[in-house]
Parts: structure tokens; sequence; C-alpha cells
């Protein structure tokens, strides 16, 4: 069965996933990183983003992800547009590299930003990186510099974290400083092992 080892991890924009999943990585977790298999298709598909958006967006067969991403969190059809190229070809390959590790038959991780968004995942286990929504802004504006109607325009693009953290199968919660994340991060781990093993 695919995706019968699998975790998902998520959140929402600047609720630290990338920290929690480097933390999980040094536990052991094998982890597969949609975000890196995006970046590798988006530029695989420069030719598209320019035929789709302008060349302005790509440079020696790089999309420019940060202007890229300006056009389409202000416009709602524009991202439509981007996602329906995109999504079907991250599926695939997060479906290839699931397939070799549910072989191993020991717990994985899925790094999905937009799991619930996408609705695109059979996995069953999932684990929401929790800040609160003025936890976001404000590491939004500090972390990117950007205006808090920029920031806010990108965390109301994705379901609220409140919602998620009702779905969750496990919540890490990352309200606090790095040495809470860390200690929650570990029990998260203690968690899914007892549950898989």
């Amino acid at each position: 069965m695919l995706f019968k080892y699998a975790i998902a991890l998520t959140g929402s924009i600047s609720t630290g996933k990338s920290t929690a999943i480097n933390i999980l990585k040094q536990t052991g977790f094998h982890v597969i990183d949609a975000d890196s298999i995006s970046h590798q298709i988006l530029d695989e598909q420069h030719q598209n983003i320019a035929e789709m958006f302008g060349k302005v967006f790509v440079k020696e067969g790089s999309v420019d992800r940060k202007a890229l991403g300006n056009i389409v969190f202000e416009d709602p059809e524009a991202r439509r547009r981007l996602e329906a190229l995109l999504h079907p070809l991250i599926y695939e390959r997060i479906v290839e590299k699931a397939t070799k590790m549910d072989k191993r038959a020991v717990p994985y991780i899925v790094d999905i930003p937009l799991f619930f968004e996408g609705g695109r995942y059979a996995i069953e286990n999932v684990i929401v990186v929790y800040a609160t929504k003025e936890q976001q802004l404000n590491r939004l504006m500090e972390r990117e510099g950007y205006s808090e109607e920029e920031a806010l325009s990108r965390i109301d693009a994705q379901i609220d974290i409140e919602e998620k953290r009702q779905s969750a199968s496990y919540v890490i919660d990352n309200s606090g400083n790095l040495k809470q994340l860390q200690y929650e991060t570990e029990r998260i781990r203690e968690e899914i092992l007892g549950d898989f093993l």
C-alpha cells in the first residue's frame, strides 16, 4: 500500500517546518522534501513558466521564485494555473520516492507544506508544526522583510493554522523558543516510533 509508513509534515508559512524537519532528520528519520522537489520541477519547467507568465521570470534556465511568488500570491487564477502545471509532476516524483521508502517498512516523513490545501496525498498520519498567526506574521515580516499586508496575503492564501492543528495526528508546538521546539520534536518522534514499531 502506497504511503503505508509515511507521515506527512505540514504547517503554515513561518511556523518553523524547516527547523522541525532538520531536527527530525538528526534523530534518524528519512525525509521526502516536497519543496525541494517542487524547486527542481519548477526549473525543469522553466520554458512553460516563460510561456505562461513571461520570460522576465526565467533567468539562465532558472525560475525567479520570489518574483513569480509575488504574482501568484496576489492573483488566485495565476496560482491555480501554476499549481495545475506543477502539482501532478511533484506528486509523481513523491510517489516514486515513497514507493521505495515503503519497502523499508519503517516510518518516514513526507514534508508537504500544502498538504491540507492540495488534498492530493492519501497519507493518514499528519504532523502539524504549530505557531500562532501573530507569530507567523512577525516571523515573515522579520525574516523576509515583507510589509504586514504582503505577509498577511501569504498567510491567508493557506488554510488557517488553527484548523490544521485540529486535523493533525501529531502537533509540534513551535510557539516557544528553539529548546522547546527540540523537546517537542523529540516527544513526537517517540510517539511515532511507539505507534509504528
